[in-house]
């Protein structure tokens, strides 16, 4: 972040100076929101959620180091030298921050958003623009309405393009966080069954995806997944012109698999505007052309060279737990996608399982979380996704995970055991280990699957 003042904090964020401070030269380097991890010069934030509120926490981040904070309410003593600003709401505070300082930066912003894979695009896209730009990304999961404005507060004069990745789990989510950046360019993965619980039907998913596309400037550009059924409805009606991508004949990014190793990369037929060439891709699935053209489209769109896309395109790396490749001794691998699934990503990365050298194949999965009554179908679907790519054994962790287990036995998989919880599914887990093997752990954040990579890394010997 670079150095502003209270005074500019004041501007920003419409807050009345409390206590006895009145140094409005005095200078704020970081913006904290959790006073357990306070910086030296921070400003400290404290927000309020369902079982915590981070007012009771300002004097122990004062105390570490912050010199300020804000307040959505009048304290009863204050610390000497340090300031206190009075808002109405400090989440709002924090949004108004955001926006003020992001209008320091004269530079492009991109905004993902999508059920599916927009960690990998954003991931993809910086890969890519960083051949050419100095770029700041999203990392972890700050793309939320925490995440998101502290992302943008780390913005620096030497950042010449920001890439923003975009969540919800309702609708106006996506409008809050657009309205922040509004993005030059705009780029929507999929539209799938994450979060359908709360929204109802992928129709509601598609309309809150769609929030982003008023923000977007009007100069700027649109890239759009054209195999999505969905999506691909909005060609021909967008205020902003758009671009789509994809595997289907007519689209203006193309690509098609030609090959890979089935243990490191791909390999993909990319064409589009302006190139027609072969690409490595260090990464396995089909799905992967999905980022791979997306990142391809903005980077034609911030004029990077065929060769530059290419060798972009060779340095991604995926965000841990995210697809991530474990090679073990006695030829045994781990593909660790624990971060998150739904019905769509856990189709894709049983692809991949299926696609693998391994001998043995295990999917090992669990709970895919907020699909509410639809649950029951889309993890039986998930089950007959496994005897249909030739699976020969699940485990299924969890309560939900019993319709994975009955999808599964009825598609004809050989070994099928579910498990109640994460300690029932270590003991099976030991019995199943053998040389040239591959496992797949892959389940909902809530599920912390990768307990169970863990132990497979401790059963299993360093290659």
């Amino acid at each position: 972040m670079e150095t502003i003042t209270l005074g500019q904090l004041l501007e920003a964020v419409g807050g009345t100076l409390l206590g006895e401070f009145q140094d409005r030269e005095a200078l704020i380097q970081r913006v904290d929101t959790d006073s357990r991890n306070i910086h030296e010069g921070a400003l400290f934030i404290p927000l309020i959620g369902e079982r915590f509120d981070g007012h009771a926490y300002i004097n122990a981040a004062l105390e570490g180091g912050a010199v300020g904070c804000i307040t959505a309410r009048e304290r009863e003593n204050y610390l000497p030298g340090k300031f206190y600003v009075k808002v109405s709401n400090t989440q709002k505070a924090l949004r108004d921050l955001a926006a003020w300082y992001k209008g320091r930066f004269d530079i492009p912003f991109v905004a993902i958003t999508g059920s599916v894979g927009k960690t990998t695009a954003k991931d993809m896209v910086a890969a890519v623009l960083g051949t050419k730009y100095k770029v700041l990304k999203t990392e972890g999961n700050f793309n939320n309405n925490v995440g998101l404005p502290l992302t943008l507060l780390r913005l620096t004069g030497e950042h010449q393009i920001c890439v923003l990745e975009m969540g919800m789990d309702k609708a106006g989510e996506i409008d809050y966080l657009a309205e922040i950046v509004k993005p030059d360019v705009g780029i929507i993965t999929n539209i799938g069954d994450a979060h359908i619980e709360r929204l109802g039907s992928r129709e509601n998913i598609f309309k809150a995806k769609c929030e982003l596309l008023p923000h977007v400037k009007g100069n700027g550009l649109l890239v759009l997944n054209g195999d999505d059924e969905l999506l691909s409805t909005l060609r021909g009606h967008t205020t902003v012109p758009a671009v789509f991508y994809g595997k289907e004949e007519g689209l203006e990014y193309q690509a098609h698999i030609t090959g890979g190793d089935s243990v490191s990369h791909i390999l993909c037929r990319l064409t589009t505007p302006a190139m027609d060439r072969e690409v490595r891709i260090p990464a396995l699935g089909e799905h992967m052309i999905y980022p791979t053209l997306a990142a391809t489209a903005v980077a034609e769109r911030f004029g990077l060279t065929a060769d530059e896309i290419e060798q972009g395109l060779t340095q991604f790396v995926p965000t841990r737990m995210r697809m991530n490749v474990l090679r073990r001794g006695e030829g045994i691998t781990i593909l660790d996608d624990t971060y998150n699934a739904n019905p769509q990503s856990m189709r894709a990365a049983v692809s991949v399982l299926a696609d693998s050298l391994g001998e043995w194949k295990v999917a090992v999965l669990g709970d895919m979380l907020e699909l509410g009554p639809f649950s029951p179908a889309l993890h039986s679907g998930v089950g007959e996704c496994l005897g249909r790519a030739g699976i020969q054994c699940l485990v299924a962790v969890g309560e939900e995970s019993e319709h994975i287990a009955q999808g599964a036995r009825d598609s004809g998989v050989p070994l099928v055991y579910h498990c109640a919880d994460k300690e029932a599914a270590k003991v099976v887990l030991e019995e199943l280990i053998r040389p040239n093997s591959t496992f797949l752990v892959k389940a909902s954040r809530g599920m912390k699957l990768e307990d169970l990579t863990a132990f497979l890394l401790e059963h299993t010997k360093e290659a």
